[in-house]
């Protein structure tokens, strides 16, 4: 494949897994697992990795990758009667070398694109027939886009509908940093600080529990900015609908919300390594942020105790109201992820740059 197209490489990745690696020649590159069709890397020109995936992950099939981009289809969550999420993401696509015509940034010479069609036993599970072609591309600046064409080739004449997300895990700095710090400040005026004390007691809910209500959400360390006054279904009160209420997402605990009606592009601010993330997307309403906190971190076999700390889910998605297509309609959802520096604008990173830019 490498001798075929510029910045394209296919090679053995983690326990042997083929994977396809992406570069542009200013530096930035991407790596595409051909199990479960998923980027497991995307860095930047400096090198610096941008996704999350846990140190703990397996690569062993049919477990799913923890971390990168998984596609959640035909499922989002427990959306249905499939398994979690569906199974895109635990089947090994294929390298679609003939795809039909792709209207995409033609700039792009790093990309790939992937296919896959139900097996039997996917059949046996989810009886519907559909071709599910992922385009994954590297624009010269370095931005990573994810283009999905699912195609209802039935020719029993009957439709399907499907729930879909691309289950983005960025990595970000310490997202309770700045909770830390000011309780911290506020009990030892800065003077005598035994940090691993310190530490124990933030991780033991201690300062949590002191500083509830206490932290200014524009201080904190990872915000979310995009979806402020949008309604949302909680995951963890029964996807009870309720309304936005902060200028910012920040995070203090566990969240898992399914965000409806959100707009094109969503900003993820990071203080500490002065970066934004910007994601746009077409075709999928919705945005799902989740964070599993301490305890369920702890819970999953797959994921470090306090690699929590370190990612941050925000997902592009069509949950709220099922995709129906006809034989032979076809669907696209569009997710495209650049990271830019962040500057401060009278002490606080200024999204609305970002956000208002084109």
């Amino acid at each position: 494949m490498s001798s075929e197209k510029v910045g394209v490489e296919l090679r053995k990745g983690i326990n042997g897994l083929d994977k396809v690696v992406l570069r542009e020649s200013r530096g930035s590159s991407a790596e595409v697992y051909l199990y479960g069709g998923q980027v497991t890397s995307w860095k930047n020109n400096h090198g610096e990795e941008l996704l999350f995936v846990s140190s703990k992950a397996s690569f062993k099939p049919p477990k799913a990758i923890r971390g990168g981009i998984p596609i959640c289809f035909p499922q989002f969550g427990s959306h249905g009667s499939l398994e979690q999420h569906g199974f895109a993401r635990n089947r090994f696509w294929s390298i679609d070398a003939d795809p039909p015509p792709f209207p995409t940034n033609s700039l792009s010479k790093a990309y790939v694109d992937l296919i896959l069609r139900p097996s039997e036993e996917d059949l046996k599970i989810w009886p519907h027939s559909f071709e599910f072609r992922l385009r994954v591309a590297l624009s010269p600046g370095g931005d990573l886009m994810l283009t999905s064409r699912i195609r209802n080739t039935s020719a029993d004449g009957k439709p399907f509908t499907f729930t879909f997300a691309y289950h983005t895990y960025f990595s970000v700095s310490d997202i309770r940093w700045v909770r830390k710090l000011l309780w911290l400040l506020e009990k030892t005026d800065g003077v005598g600080v035994d940090t691993d004390v310190i530490e124990e007691e933030f991780e033991g809910g201690v300062a949590n529990d002191e500083l509830e209500g206490g932290a200014d959400d524009d201080e904190s360390e990872v915000r979310i900015e995009g979806l402020e006054t949008l309604d949302y279904l909680d995951s963890l009160q029964n996807k009870e609908r309720f309304t936005e209420q902060g200028d910012a997402i920040t995070f203090e605990s566990e969240v898992d919300k399914i965000y409806l009606s959100t707009p094109t592009k969503i900003a993820i601010l990071d203080h500490e390594k002065k970066r934004t993330f910007v994601i746009r997307k077409d075709g999928l309403p919705d945005a799902v942020v989740w964070n599993p906190w301490d305890k369920k971190a702890k819970a999953m076999a797959d994921f470090g105790d306090d690699e929590y700390k370190h990612m941050l889910c925000v997902e592009a998605a069509a949950v709220e109201k099922p995709i129906t297509l006809k034989p032979g309609e076809e669907w696209k959802g569009r997710q495209e992820l650049s990271a830019v520096p962040s500057s401060y604008c009278s002490g606080q990173l200024d999204p609305q740059k970002v956000l208002l830019s084109s």
